[in-house]
């Protein structure tokens, strides 16, 4: 399904009785998703192998807990920030339709103030606020990335590439 590209709004009103959220803070290790599923009071947290399956298969199951609790999902998104895994998690969510976005990191307001603690449970609760907001259509939660296709960032990586040799020849010692 195609998705307009409004990166401060989501252009899709957000039902949250039958809207499934939810949020992943990948890591090269394992990916932790926090959800929240409408008639469910908990609000679960589960780490996976970087798997694109096993989250499908944590999807479906939390998908199965709002149906057993009376409500009938019929949207599920999730969002992730950019980082080193770039887009293609993004692409294959869609592809099966599953609302996926990627949020800009420096999009998300911090507190600035003091040093915060860091962690991939405090960074999903982060992560889940302002996605929550942004779905709920209120400006100033977060940005989104566009997402670009297999050959668009397949161009860049070429451009950077070309780049990154032209920078090695400057930094290489001389012969």
């Amino acid at each position: 399904m195609p998705i307009p590209n409004t990166p401060d709004r989501c252009p899709i009103a957000l039902a949250p009785d039958v809207t499934l959220v939810a949020v992943i803070e990948i890591s090269q290790a394992s990916w932790l998703v926090a959800g929240i599923i409408p008639g469910v009071d908990r609000l679960p947290l589960k780490r996976l192998t970087p798997d694109p399956f096993a989250l499908i298969g944590l999807l479906d199951r939390w998908r199965d807990e709002a149906t057993k609790a009376g409500k009938s999902i019929n949207r599920m998104t999730i969002a992730y920030e950019t980082g080193r895994d770039g887009f293609w998690l993004a692409r294959w969510l869609r592809a099966r339709d599953i609302e996926a976005y990627v949020i800009h990191p420096t999009s998300i307001a911090v507190s600035r103030e003091h040093r915060r603690a860091k962690t991939d449970r405090l960074d999903t609760e982060l992560l889940k606020r302002s996605f929550s907001g942004w779905l709920r259509g209120e400006r100033g939660h977060c940005s989104m990335a566009a997402i670009p296709t297999l050959d668009e960032e397949d161009a860049k990586r070429a451009h950077r590439e070309r780049s990154n040799l032209v920078a090695d020849r400057h930094t290489a010692a001389p012969g």
